[in-house]
Protein backbone atom coordinates (compact mmCIF):
# COMPACT_ATOMS: atom_id res chain seq x y z
CA UNK A 1 0.00 0.00 0.00
CA UNK A 2 2.77 2.51 -1.08
CA UNK A 3 2.42 3.46 -4.77
CA UNK A 4 1.72 7.25 -3.82
CA UNK A 5 4.20 7.52 -1.04
CA UNK A 6 5.53 11.22 -1.31
CA UNK A 7 3.33 12.11 -3.63
CA UNK A 8 0.61 15.08 -2.92
CA UNK A 9 -2.91 15.27 -5.18
CA UNK A 10 -5.84 17.33 -5.46
CA UNK A 11 -8.82 16.05 -6.37
CA UNK A 12 -11.94 18.18 -6.86
CA UNK A 13 -15.94 17.26 -5.91
CA UNK A 14 -13.88 14.87 -3.54
CA UNK A 15 -16.63 15.31 -0.95
CA UNK A 16 -18.47 12.12 -1.91
CA UNK A 17 -19.42 9.84 -4.17
CA UNK A 18 -16.31 8.88 -6.72
CA UNK A 19 -14.58 12.01 -5.50
CA UNK A 20 -14.34 10.75 -2.10
CA UNK A 21 -13.42 7.08 -2.88
CA UNK A 22 -10.63 8.35 -5.11
CA UNK A 23 -9.61 10.89 -2.26
CA UNK A 24 -9.57 8.08 0.20
CA UNK A 25 -7.89 5.09 -2.46
CA UNK A 26 -4.94 7.77 -2.91
CA UNK A 27 -4.54 8.42 0.86
CA UNK A 28 -4.47 4.58 1.54
CA UNK A 29 -1.30 4.52 -0.82
CA UNK A 30 0.35 6.89 0.97
CA UNK A 31 -0.78 10.78 -0.75
CA UNK A 32 -0.78 13.93 0.73
CA UNK A 33 -4.37 14.90 -0.11
CA UNK A 34 -6.60 18.35 -0.93
CA UNK A 35 -10.29 17.20 -0.85
CA UNK A 36 -11.97 20.26 -2.96
CA UNK A 37 -15.25 20.29 -2.06
CA UNK A 38 -17.84 23.67 -3.48
CA UNK A 39 -20.76 23.36 -1.13
CA UNK A 40 -20.54 20.22 1.14
CA UNK A 41 -17.79 21.51 3.62
CA UNK A 42 -19.19 19.18 6.47
CA UNK A 43 -18.54 16.26 4.09
CA UNK A 44 -15.27 17.40 3.14
CA UNK A 45 -13.71 17.86 6.54
CA UNK A 46 -15.16 14.70 7.68
CA UNK A 47 -13.18 13.01 5.22
CA UNK A 48 -10.22 15.02 5.87
CA UNK A 49 -10.31 13.86 9.26
CA UNK A 50 -11.13 10.18 7.78
CA UNK A 51 -7.65 10.52 6.05
CA UNK A 52 -5.70 11.85 8.90
CA UNK A 53 -7.06 9.10 11.27
CA UNK A 54 -4.66 7.16 9.00
CA UNK A 55 -1.96 9.09 9.23
CA UNK A 56 -2.08 10.65 6.08
CA UNK A 57 -2.14 14.48 5.43
CA UNK A 58 -5.48 16.30 3.98
CA UNK A 59 -6.97 19.23 3.90
CA UNK A 60 -10.72 20.39 2.54
CA UNK A 61 -10.50 23.22 0.55
CA UNK A 62 -13.66 25.45 -0.77
CA UNK A 63 -13.50 26.25 -4.14
CA UNK A 64 -16.32 26.70 -7.15
CA UNK A 65 -14.57 25.42 -10.13
CA UNK A 66 -16.46 27.10 -12.76
CA UNK A 67 -15.36 30.42 -11.39
CA UNK A 68 -11.43 31.17 -12.35
CA UNK A 69 -11.16 33.22 -9.30
CA UNK A 70 -12.25 30.36 -6.77
CA UNK A 71 -9.73 28.31 -8.94
CA UNK A 72 -6.99 30.17 -8.24
CA UNK A 73 -7.58 30.65 -4.86
CA UNK A 74 -8.05 26.70 -4.78
CA UNK A 75 -4.26 26.11 -5.84
CA UNK A 76 -2.92 29.02 -4.02
CA UNK A 77 -4.57 27.45 -0.75
CA UNK A 78 -3.06 23.62 -2.11
CA UNK A 79 0.53 25.22 -2.71
CA UNK A 80 0.29 26.76 0.82
CA UNK A 81 -0.35 23.35 2.21
CA UNK A 82 1.48 21.25 -0.21
CA UNK A 83 5.37 20.99 -1.14
CA UNK A 84 3.96 20.27 -4.71
CA UNK A 85 1.32 18.66 -6.73
CA UNK A 86 1.87 15.82 -8.35
CA UNK A 87 -1.48 14.33 -9.13
CA UNK A 88 -4.87 16.45 -9.85
CA UNK A 89 -8.13 14.75 -10.79
CA UNK A 90 -10.70 16.87 -12.06
CA UNK A 91 -13.81 14.89 -10.80
CA UNK A 92 -15.95 18.31 -10.34
CA UNK A 93 -19.33 17.92 -12.12
CA UNK A 94 -22.47 19.69 -12.24
CA UNK A 95 -26.10 17.76 -11.21
CA UNK A 96 -28.45 17.94 -13.30
CA UNK A 97 -30.40 14.80 -12.45
CA UNK A 98 -31.00 14.97 -8.67
CA UNK A 99 -32.51 17.83 -6.24
CA UNK A 100 -32.67 21.68 -7.71
CA UNK A 101 -30.71 20.82 -10.66
CA UNK A 102 -33.45 18.34 -11.81
CA UNK A 103 -35.56 21.10 -12.11
CA UNK A 104 -33.61 23.49 -14.20
CA UNK A 105 -34.83 24.59 -17.52
CA UNK A 106 -32.77 22.74 -19.93
CA UNK A 107 -30.82 25.62 -21.21
CA UNK A 108 -29.80 25.88 -17.72
CA UNK A 109 -28.93 22.83 -17.25
CA UNK A 110 -26.61 22.94 -20.31
CA UNK A 111 -24.81 26.12 -18.95
CA UNK A 112 -24.12 24.22 -15.36
CA UNK A 113 -22.79 21.51 -17.50
CA UNK A 114 -20.52 23.73 -19.32
CA UNK A 115 -19.35 25.76 -16.82
CA UNK A 116 -18.57 23.24 -14.10
CA UNK A 117 -17.70 20.01 -16.30
CA UNK A 118 -15.95 21.36 -19.30
CA UNK A 119 -15.10 25.15 -18.44
CA UNK A 120 -14.03 23.47 -14.68
CA UNK A 121 -11.91 21.11 -16.39
CA UNK A 122 -10.24 23.86 -18.38
CA UNK A 123 -9.86 26.47 -15.59
CA UNK A 124 -7.88 23.90 -13.28
CA UNK A 125 -5.98 22.80 -16.01
CA UNK A 126 -4.52 25.97 -17.32
CA UNK A 127 -3.15 26.16 -13.83
CA UNK A 128 -1.43 23.24 -12.81
CA UNK A 129 -0.71 21.50 -15.97
CA UNK A 130 2.15 24.66 -16.62
CA UNK A 131 2.99 23.78 -13.38
CA UNK A 132 3.35 20.50 -13.12
CA UNK A 133 5.39 21.15 -16.67
CA UNK A 134 8.06 23.28 -15.02
CA UNK A 135 8.41 21.35 -12.20
CA UNK A 136 9.13 18.36 -14.52
CA UNK A 137 6.24 16.07 -13.42
CA UNK A 138 2.75 15.29 -13.04
CA UNK A 139 -0.47 13.50 -13.57
CA UNK A 140 -3.56 14.93 -14.30
CA UNK A 141 -7.31 12.70 -14.90
CA UNK A 142 -10.04 14.32 -15.96
CA UNK A 143 -13.38 12.21 -15.75
CA UNK A 144 -15.76 12.03 -18.74
CA UNK A 145 -18.68 9.62 -19.83
CA UNK A 146 -18.63 6.17 -21.69
CA UNK A 147 -21.47 7.06 -23.55
CA UNK A 148 -20.61 10.43 -24.82
CA UNK A 149 -19.40 9.16 -27.94
CA UNK A 150 -21.96 5.90 -28.62
CA UNK A 151 -24.64 8.04 -27.37
CA UNK A 152 -27.59 7.66 -25.66
CA UNK A 153 -31.28 8.74 -25.65
CA UNK A 154 -33.13 11.46 -23.60
CA UNK A 155 -32.11 15.39 -23.44
CA UNK A 156 -30.33 15.33 -20.29
CA UNK A 157 -27.72 12.51 -22.23
CA UNK A 158 -27.56 14.87 -25.31
CA UNK A 159 -25.89 17.49 -23.09
CA UNK A 160 -23.96 15.22 -21.09
CA UNK A 161 -22.70 13.77 -24.15
CA UNK A 162 -21.76 17.02 -26.13
CA UNK A 163 -20.06 18.17 -22.69
CA UNK A 164 -17.96 15.21 -21.81
CA UNK A 165 -16.61 14.65 -25.14
CA UNK A 166 -15.61 17.99 -25.31
CA UNK A 167 -13.57 16.80 -21.84
CA UNK A 168 -12.20 13.99 -24.12
CA UNK A 169 -10.94 16.30 -26.82
CA UNK A 170 -9.68 18.97 -24.73
CA UNK A 171 -7.82 16.05 -22.73
CA UNK A 172 -5.89 14.68 -25.72
CA UNK A 173 -5.12 17.77 -27.02
CA UNK A 174 -3.45 19.21 -23.74
CA UNK A 175 -1.67 15.98 -23.31
CA UNK A 176 -0.30 16.55 -26.58
CA UNK A 177 0.54 20.03 -25.61
CA UNK A 178 2.13 18.74 -22.01
CA UNK A 179 4.20 15.76 -22.52
CA UNK A 180 6.52 14.33 -21.84
CA UNK A 181 6.62 15.74 -18.08
CA UNK A 182 2.56 15.28 -17.35
CA UNK A 183 0.35 12.56 -18.45
CA UNK A 184 -3.06 13.83 -19.14
CA UNK A 185 -5.82 11.08 -18.87
CA UNK A 186 -9.55 10.36 -19.41
CA UNK A 187 -11.79 7.75 -17.10
CA UNK A 188 -15.11 7.69 -18.60
CA UNK A 189 -17.87 5.89 -16.07
CA UNK A 190 -20.79 3.80 -17.43
CA UNK A 191 -23.27 3.13 -14.84
CA UNK A 192 -21.83 3.54 -11.43
CA UNK A 193 -23.86 3.28 -8.47
CA UNK A 194 -23.96 6.60 -7.02
CA UNK A 195 -27.01 8.41 -4.97
CA UNK A 196 -28.83 8.73 -8.36
CA UNK A 197 -28.09 5.14 -8.92
CA UNK A 198 -29.38 3.94 -5.38
CA UNK A 199 -31.87 6.68 -4.22
CA UNK A 200 -33.27 7.71 -7.38
CA UNK A 201 -33.42 5.69 -10.09
CA UNK A 202 -36.77 4.09 -11.01
CA UNK A 203 -36.08 0.06 -10.49
CA UNK A 204 -37.53 -1.01 -14.02
CA UNK A 205 -35.32 1.50 -15.30
CA UNK A 206 -32.44 0.28 -13.06
CA UNK A 207 -32.84 -3.29 -14.22
CA UNK A 208 -33.26 -2.38 -17.79
CA UNK A 209 -29.65 -0.91 -17.76
CA UNK A 210 -28.45 -3.81 -16.10
CA UNK A 211 -28.99 -6.56 -18.26
CA UNK A 212 -27.06 -4.25 -20.79
CA UNK A 213 -23.81 -4.66 -18.88
CA UNK A 214 -21.96 -7.91 -19.58
CA UNK A 215 -20.47 -7.94 -16.23
CA UNK A 216 -24.02 -8.07 -15.09
CA UNK A 217 -23.85 -4.84 -12.26
CA UNK A 218 -23.50 -1.82 -12.13
CA UNK A 219 -19.93 -0.08 -11.15
CA UNK A 220 -18.88 0.97 -7.47
CA UNK A 221 -16.88 4.11 -7.20
CA UNK A 222 -14.22 2.03 -5.49
CA UNK A 223 -14.03 0.55 -9.43
CA UNK A 224 -13.16 4.25 -10.33
CA UNK A 225 -10.74 4.90 -7.91
CA UNK A 226 -9.09 1.74 -8.73
CA UNK A 227 -8.36 3.13 -12.38
CA UNK A 228 -7.16 6.45 -10.75
CA UNK A 229 -5.03 4.71 -8.86
CA UNK A 230 -3.30 3.12 -11.56
CA UNK A 231 -3.24 6.62 -13.83
CA UNK A 232 -1.87 8.64 -10.95
CA UNK A 233 0.87 6.17 -10.25
CA UNK A 234 4.29 5.04 -11.86
CA UNK A 235 2.83 1.97 -13.25
CA UNK A 236 1.01 4.13 -15.83
CA UNK A 237 4.62 5.96 -16.79
CA UNK A 238 3.83 4.96 -20.73
CA UNK A 239 0.42 5.92 -20.91
CA UNK A 240 -0.89 9.90 -21.73
CA UNK A 241 -3.84 10.92 -24.11
CA UNK A 242 -5.85 7.99 -23.27
CA UNK A 243 -9.89 7.47 -22.48
CA UNK A 244 -10.66 4.51 -20.09
CA UNK A 245 -13.96 3.31 -20.08
CA UNK A 246 -15.15 1.73 -16.19
CA UNK A 247 -18.40 0.33 -17.23
CA UNK A 248 -18.39 -3.23 -17.15
CA UNK A 249 -18.08 -3.97 -20.66
CA UNK A 250 -20.81 -1.82 -22.18
CA UNK A 251 -19.82 -0.79 -26.08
Amino acid sequence: MSRLVGKTAVITGASSGIGRAIALAFAREGAMVVINYNRSREKAEALAGEIESMGREARAVQGDVASPADVEKLMAETRAFLPGIDIWVNNAGADILTGEGAILENEAKLDKLINVDLKGTMNCCRLVAPLMKKQGRGAIINMSWDLSVHGFEGQNPQMFAAVKAGIMGFSKSLAKSYAPEVRINVLAPGWIETEFAANTMAEDYFRGRLMEIPLARFGQPEDVANAALFLASDESSYITGQVININGGVV
